[in-house]
């Protein structure tokens, strides 16, 4: 996973409320289980319609997502947080989330930002022109407008995206204890240790 500090960029404006998983990626997309090329398929009901955001030019690659309320609402399929990830969104900025759909961005480096409506619909306005700017050390969303919202994010999961750990690097954080426990088990419990043939 890659670490995240810091992310500026210009924002989708989107702001939709219960935004449920089956929007985010359809069913259909579920076939597969790489993660690559997914964003295609994100939104893809929404994209179908003329002027949607997702397919505006001047917000082509942003790494922030602004939403409305319950976003990541309904079933628990990890492919919505793939798909975002594969169409580079890096945050995304609601009032709420599904918890389900939280952990399961977390767990693909995304970070939510959960911000009161007014920061949200102060955001919208300056996604329409100006970049926002997410500093996850400070936990802070800045505009070039002197806006500064602070937002709370676990502590676990703050280190987890600081230093870009997914469930393997953290585990693999752990190597040297591992590495002590199996060498101690290789000599009190031989018989558990398995033999290379």
């Amino acid at each position: 996973m890659e670490k995240l500090t810091e992310v500026e960029g210009r924002a989708y404006p989107f702001g939709m409320k219960n935004v449920d998983t089956d929007i985010v990626i359809p069913a259909h997309w579920l076939k597969t289980i790489s993660r690559a090329g997914l964003g295609k398929g994100a939104f893809e009901v929404l994209r179908k319609e003329p002027g949607n955001v997702f397919d505006d030019p001047e917000y082509a690659g942003s790494p922030i997502l602004i939403a409305g309320d319950n976003f990541g609402c309904g079933s628990s399929r990890e492919h919505a947080a793939w798909a975002l990830a594969d169409l580079g969104i890096k945050v995304v900025i609601a009032p709420s989330f599904s918890d389900i759909f939280s952990g399961n961005a977390f767990k693909n480096g995304i970070l939510t930002v959960v911000l009161p409506q007014d920061a949200i619909d102060r955001l919208m306005e300056v996604a329409k022109s100006d970049p926002i700017h997410i500093d996850l050390e400070h936990q802070t969303v800045t505009t070039r407008f002197q806006d500064r919202f602070q937002f709370e994010i676990d502590s676990f999961r703050k280190h987890c995206l600081l230093g870009g750990l997914d469930e393997i690097g953290l585990t693999l954080g752990n190597k040297g204890e591992i590495d002590r426990f199996e060498d101690k088990l290789a000599v009190e419990k031989p018989w558990l240790v398995p033999t290379v043939a």
